[in-house]
C-alpha cells in the first residue's frame, strides 16, 4: 500500500445510549480497525461537548492500546495549551512503558469550545509562541534532553504530529515535524502543501516532509447509502451552528426531511468535505486528493450512528486505498 490508511475516532455519543457506550465502541472500532489493516488508530480530546464522550486522549489510548496488539496508537489531538508539556511527556511515556513503541503524540492549540469550558481549564488563549515553546519543551523532554529527567525513560522515540491549518503546516516545516491537516484547506490549491515541503527543515526525529490529509470518508453500495452514512454527522455540525451544542449522532431516520432552509444550507456546508460513495467514487476522489495535496497518509475521520454500517466501510475504504 503505496499511501498509508489511518483513523481517528472521536468517541461520538448516540441518542438514547450512555457515554460509556461510546467509549467502549471507541475500544471496539479500535479492534476492528487492526483486524482490516489501519495503519494507526487515533482518538481525541474535546472538553464539556455533548457529542463526545473523551476529552483525556491518554486515558483512551491506554484503553486502545490494551485491546489491540499492533495497530499505532495516538492523540488527535492533545491540546497543549491544556497541558503543561511535561505531563503529556509523562503520560506517553508511561504508555510506551507498558505497551511498547507503537504511540503518536499528535498535538494541536485549540481552546475549549466555550468559555466556561476555557476558564475551567485555565487556557483561555493560545499564541502561536505559546505553542511552539510547548512543542520545543515537549520534544526536549521526550528526548531526554530538559533540566528534569522524565520518568519512565524512553527506550526509543514517541513521534510528534503538528495538527492544524495553515499556520499548523508552517509550524510543522518550521520544527521539522509531521502534520496532519483537515476541513477547507485540503479542498484548497496544492499551495499550501508545496510550501510546507519547501520550507521543511528536517529534523532527527523526520528527515522529510510528511502529510497527512484527514476527511470523513464513507463507502457504500451506491451513493445514496454512503450518503446516508455520513448524514447523521453533519446533521450534527448543523444543529450545533444552530443551538450553540454539538449533540450526540441521530439514526438517518429520525432527521427530518424535507430540512428547514437554513438547516438544509448547514448541512449541506458540512457534506461539502465529505468523501462518500461507492468504491469507484471514493477511489477516484481519494487520487484526486492525493495527487493535489501529495498525501503521504489518508485519515478517516468518519462517524455515523449505524456502527455496524460504519465498520462496513472502515472495511471497505481500506481495499479502496489498496488499490490506489
Amino acid at each position: 500500500m503505496s499511501v498509508r490508511i489511518s483513523m481517528l475516532d472521536r468517541s461520538r455519543t448516540r441518542r438514547d445510549q450512555p457515554d460509556a457506550a461510546a467509549l467502549t465502541q471507541t475500544v471496539a472500532r479500535a479492534q476492528h480497525a487492526e483486524s482490516v489493516g489501519y495503519h494507526r488508530f487515533w482518538v481525541s480530546e474535546h472538553h464539556g461537548v455533548p457529542g463526545v464522550a473523551s476529552g483525556r486522549p491518554a486515558l483512551m489510548a491506554q484503553a486502545v492500546a490494551a485491546a489491540t496488539n499492533t495497530i499505532r496508537v495516538g492523540s488527535g489531538g492533545v491540546m497543549l495549551p491544556n497541558h503543561r508539556p511535561l505531563v503529556v511527556a509523562e503520560e506517553f511515556a508511561v504508555l510506551t512503558a507498558l505497551h511498547g513503541e507503537r504511540f503518536d503524540l499528535g498535538v494541536g492549540r485549540s481552546l475549549g469550545f466555550t468559555k466556561p469550558v476555557r476558564e475551567a481549564l485555565g487556557a483561555t488563549q493560545a499564541e502561536p509562541s505559546d505553542f511552539l515553546r510547548d512543542i520545543a519543551s515537549l520534544r526536549e523532554y521526550l528526548a531526554g534532553r530538559a533540566d528534569i529527567t522524565m520518568r519512565p525513560s524512553l527506550p526509543g522515540t514517541i513521534p510528534v504530529f503538528v495538527l492544524g491549518t495553515g499556520s499548523g503546516l508552517k509550524f510543522a516545516a518550521e520544527l521539522g515535524l509531521p502534520v496532519v491537516v483537515g476541513g477547507p484547506l485540503i479542498a484548497s490549491d496544492p499551495a499550501p502543501f508545496d510550501e510546507y515541503r519547501a520550507a521543511f527543515r528536517p529534523s532527527a526525529e523526520c528527515p522529510e516532509p510528511y502529510l497527512v490529509v484527514s476527511a470523513e470518508i464513507f463507502v457504500a453500495d451506491t451513493g445514496s447509502e454512503a450518503r446516508e452514512l455520513a448524514l447523521p454527522e453533519a446533521w450534527a455540525m448543523a444543529q450545533s451552528r444552530l443551538t450553540g451544542a454539538f449533540p450526540p449522532l441521530v439514526p438517518t431516520t429520525t432527521i427530518p426531511a424535507p430540512l428547514a432552509a437554513r438547516e438544509a444550507e448547514y448541512v449541506d456546508q458540512a457534506l461539502e468535505f465529505v468523501i462518500a460513495g461507492t468504491e469507484d467514487t471514493v477511489q477516484d476522489r481519494l487520487q484526486e486528493l492525493i495527487t493535489r495535496t501529495g498525501a503521504d497518509e489518508i485519515m478517516s475521520t468518519a462517524s455515523t450512528f449505524d456502527t455496524q454500517a460504519l465498520y462496513a466501510s472502515d472495511s471497505r475504504l481500506v481495499e479502496v486505498v489498496k488499490s490506489l
